[in-house]
């Protein structure tokens, strides 16, 4: 760690926070030293701050008191993380409606927030600061499991306008004291790419942060353009809040010549989990409770894809109990060998809407349908839209490569997987954009499932 850094981690970041009146600094530190706990140790913590976390809601927040009370559920009965199923899975629409009786009696400054709606149902929320401390914390601690800290340069590709749109002069000049820069994701023309590939180059910066696509997209350009990226000094590139493909890893991986490292959290749901060195997907348990549903709301076990449920326990001035993230993923009770006994998610396999229909009513990842465009001769860029159960509209940027044996292989392959009675639309547009976030998806399907997921990964 070079003098500058140290003063940031260790000086001007904990000031920072303390201004804001945040714990950061001393979560993190227990978090850094409950990460090596036994597994028994976790558990029994984990088990203890959920009961009274549950306890504490139970008094204090109007919603939560009359569930129980309704309910007849005694939060001090609660002996394991298993005992949560007594209660009721909790849904954006749930948050909308009783977003003032969600608010603890007595609780500290509240900030709003709100989600981009990519699911189709943006959501309006509060987060005390407690909640911050501990995501702040959360992510900091693994930003270290990589040998980087606060105060390394950094270069974010980001686009929230949450974000955008906070730039004033003091964060300006907090984002400069801390040496990271933004660059906005949802501006990603060709003009824009060249200019991010030369900052990058210029800024040399020691770790890179942002949504996979954007990072792909700017190393794809770098590659198509032949400039040399390996020698950077970039020592990780952290990526989240999308699906991270395996060839956008190896893409990003190659061209900055760095490890990849998977993140997996929310805005709403907090900073859920992170990838370490040695490739575990390690959930926050300190602060985190997962659990992973079917459709019928019951649990689907390990090893099982379902629908990614969080508690988050930091929450008490406006609870998230059993909230339902929409994503779908696969819990695992494998050890990691990097020696933390935080618990494992083995793979987040996208959002609810990122899995597509057939007409016979199989439900199959998108990945089914990505694989066949994304290998095609001229294919620069392109979104699958699964408008109606009978039809699917793929939108497409092209080269000169890209003609009608390509379009006809999309036809034939896209009805053999959803139907010989789908009708399959190929539109060539000249750009696709990003969502209002800066996110891109690959695919989007407006169909509700109405059985379980069924992971299909062939091409």
């Amino acid at each position: 760690m070079n003098l500058y850094t140290a003063m940031c981690s260790h000086f001007l970041f904990p000031l920072h926070e303390r201004l804001k009146g945040h714990d950061s600094v001393a979560v993190r530190k227990r978090l850094e030293e409950s990460q090596w706990w036994s597994a028994d140790r976790l558990v029994d913590y984990r088990t203890g701050r959920l009961r009274d976390f549950l306890a504490d809601i139970g008094l204090r927040v109007p919603y939560y008191r009359d569930l129980f009370r309704r309910l007849g559920f005694d939060p001090r009965s609660v002996r394991s993380i298993d005992d949560l199923s007594a209660l009721p899975l909790l849904n954006k629409h749930d948050i909308r409606v009783n977003v003032d009786r969600l608010k603890a009696d007595s609780h500290g400054p509240l900030t709003r927030y709100n989600t981009g709606g990519s699911s189709g149902e943006p959501l309006i929320f509060y987060m005390g600061r407690a909640r911050k401390s501990h995501d702040v914390a959360a992510k900091w601690r693994a930003t270290r499991w990589w040998d980087v800290d606060i105060g390394d340069s950094e270069l974010v590709v980001w686009g929230s306008p949450i974000e955008l749109g906070a730039q004033d002069r003091i964060r300006r000049l907090r984002d400069g004291l801390m040496r990271s820069h933004l660059l906005p994701a949802f501006e990603m023309s060709a003009t824009n790419l060249d200019r991010f590939v030369d900052t990058i180059r210029t800024r040399r910066p020691t770790m890179l942060f942002g949504y996979p696509s954007s990072l792909s997209l700017i190393a794809r350009h770098a590659q198509q353009k032949h400039l040399e990226m390996s020698r950077l000094g970039i020592r990780v590139a952290f990526v989240t809040s999308e699906k991270l493909y395996d060839e956008q890893r190896t893409l990003i991986s190659e061209v900055f010549a760095c490890p990849v490292a998977n993140g997996y959290g929310a805005r709403d749901a907090g900073f859920i989990a992170h990838q370490c060195p040695s490739g575990s997907l390690h959930i926050s348990a300190e602060d985190i409770v997962i659990e992973t549903v079917g459709p019928d709301g019951r649990h689907v076990g390990l090893g099982k894809p379902g629908e990614i449920v969080v508690t988050h326990l930091a929450t008490a001035d406006f609870p998230f109990v059993r909230y339902r993230t929409g994503d779908i993923g696969l819990l695992s009770d494998r050890i990691c060998p990097c020696g933390r006994n935080l618990p494992v998610l083995e793979e987040v396999q996208g959002r609810t809407t990122d899995f597509v229909i057939a007409q016979d009513g199989t439900v199959m990842h998108g990945l089914a349908l990505i694989y066949t465009v994304r290998d095609l001769p001229g294919v620069e860029r392109f979104r699958i839209e699964q408008v109606s159960i009978d039809q699917t509209v793929v939108k497409v940027v092209t080269g000169s490569a890209f003609g009608q044996v390509s379009e006809d292989r999309i036809v034939r392959d896209f009805k053999a997987r959803l139907g010989r009675n789908v009708d399959v639309r190929i539109e060539k547009v000249s750009e696709i954009a990003s969502e209002a976030s800066g996110k891109f998806r690959y695919v989007v399907s407006h169909v509700k499932p109405l059985v379980g997921v069924e992971k299909v990964t062939d091409a």
